[in-house]
């Protein structure tokens, strides 16, 4: 009896904690949303003329003006009212920092020649020996090329388990770099699992060290 409901009550926490945990996600999201709706004058809010609060208009209103500010943008008028903010922005010593480094990381994330974060790697880290799950950035050019290795070299974001929004960042030969067939989105759920959660294997092909492929 024990052992029937203990696997029907592990069954039902496999659907209810992943179910909990987007509704937790997504609410966030809205009631983030949502408060933008703050920014309206009061007579322009929707919760003043009707009966009842919509949950989610705060999305719509968001998706709208990021749209709009992006239209603006693009004609002379808006690109050159950016290009005084930036310059205003270059001069705030903090401020500068942050947002140079934001700017460029959206620029190349949303780049579809880049390919960084669509190649799953695993290299030697942090000793020999052991084998870390990684992510290719970029391929290394210009000064880190020449100071280190002076040969192919690529980026890797390493990140961390649970948490994969910190981890560590490495330059790595391409020769000492082992690509993988997995999906960015499989390679996600291994490290925040701390492996529990891996692809079938079945599916990718057998690692051969390159000194047994040369015999």
């Amino acid at each position: 009896m024990t052992k029937i409901f203990r696997r029907y009550f592990v069954t039902g926490l496999l659907v209810v904690v992943p179910l909990y945990f987007s509704y937790y996600v997504l609410s966030i999201i809205v009631r983030s949303m949502d408060s933008m709706l703050t920014l309206l004058p009061v007579a322009l809010r929707p919760d003043t003329f009707l009966p009842f609060h919509v949950p989610g208009l705060g999305i719509i209103f968001t998706v709208f003006s990021i749209f709009l500010i992006g239209l603006l943008t693009t004609n002379f008028l808006g690109k050159s009212l950016l290009t005084l903010t930036e310059k205003g922005m270059s001069k705030l010593p903090v401020v500068r920092m942050v947002y140079n480094a934001t700017k460029q990381f959206m620029e190349t994330f949303f780049n579809q020649e880049h390919q960084g974060f669509r190649k799953v790697v695993l290299i030697e880290f942090p000793r020999k020996g052991i084998h870390s799950m990684g992510f290719m950035t970029s391929k290394v050019n210009g000064e880190i090329k020449y100071k280190t290795t002076n040969e192919p070299a690529i980026c890797v974001f390493v990140p961390t388990t649970p948490n994969p929004t910190s981890g560590y960042f490495a330059v790595v030969p391409e020769k000492d770099v082992i690509y993988l067939d997995m999906k960015v989105e499989d390679a996600f759920k291994v490290i925040m699992t701390g492996g529990m959660v891996i692809p079938n294997n079945e599916e990718f092909k057998p690692y051969i060290p390159k000194d047994l492929i040369n015999r």
